[in-house]
């Protein structure tokens, strides 16, 4: 009898949601001691793919298949004790317990006879230290997890499924909240984990990471699988045009913008905590795409929040057309048209719980309100205008904002902040988690604004992105600037030199 080549084997895989067929029989088959990368655009079904697997969600129509043998996966506790675990975009750990409690949650190991039985806490000890000896991860077991670092959270969350003598890992953008370093460290481990046999189903929309770790590449547009091949065949411009249908012949819009008058000085910003932002100056035009670079801690993120009074300042001054301002809270902010679009979407920007409708309009809901009556139509059409505008997919404005792609989510806190009417609008990494596809519909939206006269600060980690958008470029290091530099003549190389020119 012959033998499947295919550790795991997903065959005819159809998921439907009411008004949208999420998944179109798609066929998935994963060698074993391989990374297999799974790409395609926001809204391809990639996650609702990886939720099948996983138990979260029963496929409508197909088979699951582990070592040849046809499982059922009727929720993840059964699908952790076949040996398939999943390790989330957004980690949730117990932030102020222990390390080994987090790691053996639900399962500790337990000592004496019943009624008298205890958590054996030297036994969890030593195991969690043999775990993590095996891994060769240096992290204590006895250490709050909420004093750790991201990426010791993620190292943890990966011993976990260890743990559970995995065979198959999922991990979902894994490096997305990682500096260069850890990386390094995460793609060390999953090495160590392909020698041991262990499958990896890698979501990524990281080209780069993709074509340097991969073994196999599936893509997938639309709910359908387009194709699967061998990482060394593919290029980056196969992988885009694979993934869109179509070829990008532009990775960023073009830009009619002209900048005009200074809006915005700043002058002499610090912050009161030693560690933060220090003496920074600069001026924003009318119409114009400052982008702010720089690496992990250089404080570019704490900056922009000051900006928008959800920091507080020790000196310094802020003026808009030439008038000083106060901004000490959020409310100041927007009377003064500013916007703020958080780095952190799923955390400090959607209401995952609401539907698109109230994400949109719920910074501008006093306008709708008129002797104490809620105008329900003008919000409704404001909603459905923005939607237009910003090619917002959904089945209806009535649908919750956590359904969305992480690109039409995005769009929506667009959409939530034009609707003040801002003039500045404060961008904190745009594009972070979005596809290609998506992210030259975000650039294209930037572009739109700036030719109509918003003036627009971009922070971002990806050097392409800021030198693709930016009219000029600010860099920081440790709270400071290090230098400021035109986007058409700068070169990666020189705001890297400026990225790591520490000021004393």
């Amino acid at each position: 009898m012959m033998t499947s080549p295919y550790l795991l084997e997903m065959k005819g895989i159809t998921k439907e949601f009411p008004g949208v067929k999420a998944l179109d029989q798609v066929t998935l088959q994963i060698r074993p001691g391989t990374v297999h990368a799974l790409m395609g655009e926001n809204g391809a079904g990639k996650s609702t793919l990886m939720k099948c697997l996983f138990g979260i969600y029963t496929p409508d129509a197909g088979e699951i298949r582990l070592n040849g043998e046809k499982i059922n996966l009727p929720d993840s506790r059964t699908a952790l004790d076949k040996g398939i675990t999943m390790i989330h975009q957004e980690l949730h750990p117990v932030p102020r317990r222990n390390v080994m409690e987090n790691l053996w949650l639900g399962r500790f190991p337990m000592r004496g006879i019943q009624p008298f039985r205890f958590v054996d806490g030297r036994k969890m000890y030593r195991e969690t230290e043999k775990l993590f000896k095996d891994l060769d991860m240096d992290i204590a077991p006895d250490q709050i997890v909420g004093d750790l670092s991201v990426s010791k959270i993620q190292s943890i969350e990966i011993a976990k499924a260890v743990s559970y003598n995995a065979k198959v890992i999922i991990m979902d953008e894994p490096t997305s909240s990682l500096t260069g370093n850890e990386v390094e460290q995460l793609f060390k481990i999953i090495a160590d984990l392909k020698a041991r046999g262990v499958s990896i189903i890698y979501i990524s929309h990281k080209m780069e990471e993709i074509l340097r770790i991969s073994d196999d590449v599936t893509i997938m547009r639309d709910g359908r699988k387009v194709g699967t091949w061998p990482a060394r065949e593919l290029t980056m411009d196969l992988i885009i045009s694979r993934m869109v249908g179509r070829d990008l012949t532009q990775r960023f819009p073009a830009r009619e913008n002209v900048p005009g008058e200074t809006l915005l000085k700043v002058e002499g910003l610090t912050s009161p905590f030693a560690q933060s932002f220090k003496d920074i100056s600069f001026e924003l035009r009318q119409g114009e795409i400052l982008g702010i670079g720089g690496l992990v801690g250089a404080q570019r993120t704490e900056l922009m929040e000051a900006l928008f009074g959800l920091r507080s300042v020790s000196s310094g001054t802020i003026s808009l057309r030439g008038k000083m301002v106060k901004i000490n809270r959020p409310t100041d902010a927007i009377r003064n048209k500013l916007a703020l679009l958080t780095e952190e979407r799923r955390v400090t920007g959607i209401f995952p719980v609401l539907s698109v409708l109230e994400n949109t309009v719920i910074s501008n809901q006093k306008s709708y309100v008129k002797y104490g009556w809620l105008n329900e139509s003008k919000r409704r059409e404001d909603t459905d205008r923005h939607i237009n505008r910003l090619a917002v997919k959904t089945p209806s404005m009535k649908t919750l904002i956590r359904n969305l792609s992480g690109g039409n989510q995005q769009k929506v806190l667009l959409a939530r902040w034009l609707l003040t009417r801002p003039d500045i609008l404060l961008l904190d990494e745009p594009t972070r988690g979005i596809d290609v596809g998506a992210k030259f519909e975000i650039y294209s939206i930037i572009a739109d604004l700036a030719a109509l006269g918003k003036s627009i600060i971009m922070i971002s980690s990806e050097m392409p992105e800021l030198l693709g958008m930016s009219d000029r470029i600010m860099v920081m290091c440790e709270g400071r600037v290090t230098g400021i530099v035109e986007g058409n003549t700068a070169s990666e190389e020189q705001i890297m030199r400026l990225a790591a020119q520490h000021k004393s």
